[in-house]
């Protein structure tokens, strides 16, 4: 069995090197055949650069150079379309993702599952990165219908057959979590480790999380669109109870003056959630007419290929 390593690398140039040989390592006292997948994000230091230099020293690793910043998602589809292996691992770049706790992966999958993601009983994120996972956690069982239990993270093993499922997936908008979730359900969890982060700062910013967030669930549910006109309907239906409230009122007491406030926050309540709903529609329709315009979902300006790589780029 052939086992190969997907990492997206953005930022990494002072880490990458430790992850790769903490893999080769594992891999090696483990006599697992195996491949390294690096995927450059056009990072914006010298990690491509450094990237070269580890795929000149060894015939395991492959090198993609993205042409701009697509995305974590969108460097997972690359890499997904270089790998050769009979199961695909996907991890950080940045070493909070121990490569050596993926032989726990890969015995889970030996059960006959399909995808094992990694969970952690102890993170060592940042209180936003926590708070960024919990949002997303609770879209994915809300939005995607992830089981309820099952903890998604970037450490996960997959089974070829699945990668190359999504591989199918050409629109601008990949959500790996997303495909995998529409693809199989013997999806499992297994415990390992996460290391405090030894340099740098995260690469996930506020605006980030919030365009992978609204990635996710317009591109793999239409839920956001049902709310939308559930939430439509029930502030019509509460008009309509207000405006008999207000002619029963006045009913009753014919010196009730009219109420200008009530009836303004009634304007705004109204016209805020049409707004709303048409920024809903139009995001949805946004992103259709981009992917009928075929925008691509990644660019490859530079590939080194490893000694055995197969893959389809």
């Amino acid at each position: 069995m052939k086992i190969s390593f997907v990492i997206p690398c953005y930022r990494s140039a002072g880490s990458i090197e430790s992850v790769v040989s903490e893999i080769q390592a594992t891999m090696t006292d483990a006599d697992y055949e195996h491949e390294i997948v690096l995927v450059n994000d056009s990072s914006p230091d010298d990690t491509m650069d450094v990237l070269r230099r580890i795929a000149s020293r060894t015939d395991e690793v492959s090198v993609v150079g993205l042409a701009r910043n697509f995305g974590q998602h969108a460097a997972l589809m690359a890499g997904f379309h270089v790998v050769s292996g009979d199961v695909i691992i996907c991890l950080d770049d940045d070493g909070q993702t121990p490569p050596r706790e993926s032989l726990k992966l890969l015995g889970k999958l030996d059960e006959g599952y399909d995808v094992v993601y990694g969970s952690y009983g102890e993170k060592k994120h940042s209180a936003f990165r926590n708070l960024g996972s919990a949002l997303n956690e609770r879209m994915a069982r809300l939005l995607l219908d992830k089981p309820k239990g099952l903890y998604l993270s970037s450490y996960f093993a997959a089974r070829r057959y699945v990668i190359d499922e999504l591989k199918k997936y050409r629109t601008p908008y990949p959500y790996v979590i997303g495909l995998v979730l529409r693809t199989t359900n013997s999806i499992a969890n297994v415990q390992v480790e996460h290391r405090a982060r030894a340099e740098g700062v995260s690469g996930y910013r506020l605006h980030k999380l919030l365009s992978l967030w609204l990635n996710g669930f317009t591109a793999f549910s239409v839920k956001p669109l049902r709310v939308s006109s559930l939430t439509g309907v029930a502030v019509a239906a509460l008009g309509l109870l207000f405006g008999v409230y207000t002619v029963i009122r006045r009913i009753l007491d014919a010196n009730i003056p009219l109420g200008w406030s009530s009836l303004m926050v009634a304007v705004l309540v109204i016209g805020g959630m049409i707004l709303a709903a048409l920024g809903m529609i139009g995001e949805y329709i946004g992103r259709v007419y981009i992917s009928i315009n075929q925008s691509p979902q990644f660019v490859v300006r530079e590939r080194i290929d490893a000694r055995h790589s197969d893959g389809d780029l």
